[in-house]
């Protein structure tokens, strides 16, 4: 019996290898960036999990993590509401503290200038943004991305922390989704 996944991959836009070789370069650089720091990792929920699990295996100095969970999206919607609400908030403070979000996927870049507002009124030291995948074509706000693990081209892609409908997060890969067979 084929996985019930396949149905919905169009085709594989990075396979596990060339994630893995990549995040391990992140975190290599964000090791030297940030040596002798006292670095927080912010993932932001829930697509950013498998991410941060495996970029922060490749930070080779102490660090600490913290959640946030936002949304922009309507439980009944693939697109952005534009409304962004805080669902879950970090557990302690960040004042004094280097900070480096960790993001699966930035587009438009709504999400993450409110969420960057948001932290920068916490005075932290430094505040920067780690993103595994840009969608650099649909932008509509200037931001500054500090460590991009792919540019990616404007299609609806699943695996790897992204979710189809809240499934599929624990795939290996990027995949890009087979938009004939998802119910709109």
């Amino acid at each position: 019996m084929p996985a019930p996944w396949k149905k919905y991959l169009a085709e594989t836009l990075i396979d596990e290898e060339t994630l893995q070789s990549r995040i391990k370069e992140l975190g290599e650089q964000i090791t030297a960036d940030y040596a002798d720091k006292d670095l927080l990792l912010l993932c932001i929920l829930k697509g950013g999990v498998l991410f941060l699990t495996d970029l922060m295996r490749y930070i080779d100095i102490p660090h600490e993590i913290d959640f946030m969970a936002v949304s922009s999206y309507g439980k009944e919607s693939r697109e952005s509401s534009g409304i962004v609400r805080i669902l879950k908030d970090l557990d302690e403070p960040i004042e004094n503290r280097h900070v480096l979000i960790v993001e699966d996927i930035i587009d438009t870049g709504h999400t993450l200038t409110y969420i960057s507002r948001n932290l920068e009124a916490r005075q932290p030291a430094s505040l920067k943004i780690c993103t595994l995948l840009d969608k650099a074509e649909r932008r509509q706000v200037e931001m500054e991305i500090d460590y991009t693990g792919f540019v990616i081209p404007d299609k609806f892609v699943f695996g790897y922390g992204l979710d189809l409908d809240e499934k599929y997060r624990n795939l290996p890969f990027i995949g890009v989704v087979n938009q004939g067979m998802i119910a709109e």
